[in-house]
């Protein structure tokens, strides 16, 4: 089947705070490309968290750079500055991954080698990578302020941002080259691990919220894949995630095709498909009806028409459709219509940073749906029992399921009948 086009939805720190909280991870971490944001969701996702109990700043360090000058570092809470990185022609930078020749994302930077002569033989790297840590910022003001902040009342603790600076390693750790003019001072690649370190055990303590440079790099890799952190990817912010529109039910207590009906001057399929646009790689409606498939295909999204009975029919037919490639799938009903595509987004995010859970809405003590399986439960819901759905797995995995709390008990509300109809409608 097609995909979709890349993620459209516009994440909000509202959107994100809510994924995080779900999530029961302690640290939350934004990375993504130059102007992804990262920073302005950062200070909005502070802003939630400030309170007359809370220090104001937030305790943390603020770090930027002046391209081909400096790195500085600023401690929030003082406002002390120091110099912690210097401009030096003759780092070779990191080599990185690029995309193809021709691809509109790959980035043309000048690269010289250790010799500070263009090296044409390596693709560009992402930023030049050419700052030299200073040692004296980092042990006068970084190290101590990193302390500083592991010793505060505060809850959070904000870093914005961890870089490839005060990821650098000495040479016997191959960071970026074996030339002997590069290596870094012994007192530099001291005071670097010691940063380190010290934003180790701030994270045994404190809650981090965090931005990090993208670029493949140890000390970067590390705090990524930390179990205690949710990592949210800016440029990715879903992964490969699938959905099926749930749309072959018959409509008997509805007396008729429901999915077509009118509310507040839209079919109510139409709902589903607002909800769930924009965040899937793949996406596709499987419905019984003629007139409700045209209607999606009309609007670019692909539908599986058929006339299987069953609601287990219904499940396998659309997960074979979407299965491929990805690591997660929606089963979201086609009759939700107050359900917000943030709420959609929410469980998504969850999915990415719990890919082994089951993540279902609620509303108090009340869940409802749509529900997000994993991959693993794939192979079991292409086999659940005649006339079964995704609820068998759920009563038979209880322990794997985890929550996202939605704003409205009526968002998982669904249609049953005219009543139910003109009930919502009037609420």
């Amino acid at each position: 089947m097609k995909n979709t086009e890349p993620p459209a939805f516009r994440l909000t720190s509202d959107c994100i705070w809510n994924s995080f909280r779900s999530s029961g991870k302690k640290h939350l971490i934004l990375t993504g490309a130059r102007k992804s944001g990262k920073t302005t969701l950062l200070s909005e996702l502070l802003s939630r968290i400030g309170s007359p109990s809370l220090p104001c700043p937030i305790p943390g360090i603020t770090t930027w750079a002046e391209p081909g000058k400096a790195v500085y570092l600023k401690e929030n809470t003082t406002g002390q500055t120091a110099c912690i990185g210097l401009y030096d022609e003759s780092l070779p930078g990191i080599r990185i991954q690029q995309p193809p020749l021709h691809s509109p994302n790959r980035i043309e930077i000048g690269f010289t080698n250790g010799d500070g002569d263009p090296d044409n033989t390596a693709p560009p790297p992402a930023a030049g990578n050419k700052m030299r840590p200073c040692a004296e910022g980092f042990l006068t003001l970084g190290i101590p302020a990193l302390g500083r902040c592991a010793e505060s009342d505060s809850e959070f603790v904000s870093l914005d941002e961890i870089g490839y600076l005060e990821s650098q390693y000495n040479n016997s750790d191959k960071p970026f080259t074996s030339n002997p003019r590069t290596c870094l001072k012994q007192e530099e690649s001291q005071c670097t691990e010691i940063y380190r370190e010290e934003i180790r055990k701030l994270m045994a303590c404190k809650r981090l919220l965090a931005v990090i440079r993208k670029q493949s790099l140890p000390f970067l890799e590390e705090l990524s894949h930390r179990g205690d952190v949710f990592l949210l990817d800016l440029d990715q912010p879903f992964g490969r995630l699938g959905c099926v529109i749930m749309a072959s039910g018959v409509g008997r207590r509805f007396g008729g095709n429901k999915l077509m009906a009118d509310f507040q001057g839209k079919p109510l399929l139409q709902y589903a498909l607002e909800a769930t646009e924009g965040i899937f790689a793949k996406r596709i409606v499987v419905t019984r009806h003629q007139e409700a498939a045209a209607f999606v295909r009309l609007r670019g999204v692909e539908a599986l028409l058929h006339d299987l009975p069953h609601r287990n029919d219904t499940v396998r037919l659309g997960l074979q459709a979407v299965s491929e490639d990805v690591e997660g799938c929606l089963f979201c009903p086609g009759d939700q219509p107050l359900l917000r595509q943030e709420t959609v987004a929410s469980l998504a995010l969850n999915a990415v940073n719990g890919k082994d859970e089951i993540w279902r809405p609620v509303w108090e003590d009340r869940e409802g749906a749509p529900v997000l399986f994993p991959k693993w439960s794939f192979p079991k819901l292409l086999t659940l029992p005649e006339g079964c759905g995704g609820s068998f797995l759920i009563k038979k995995y209880p322990g794997r399921i985890r929550r996202v709390p939605v704003r409205d008990k009526f968002e998982l509300q669904d249609i049953d009948s005219r009543q139910d109809l003109e009930f919502l409608e009037k609420g």
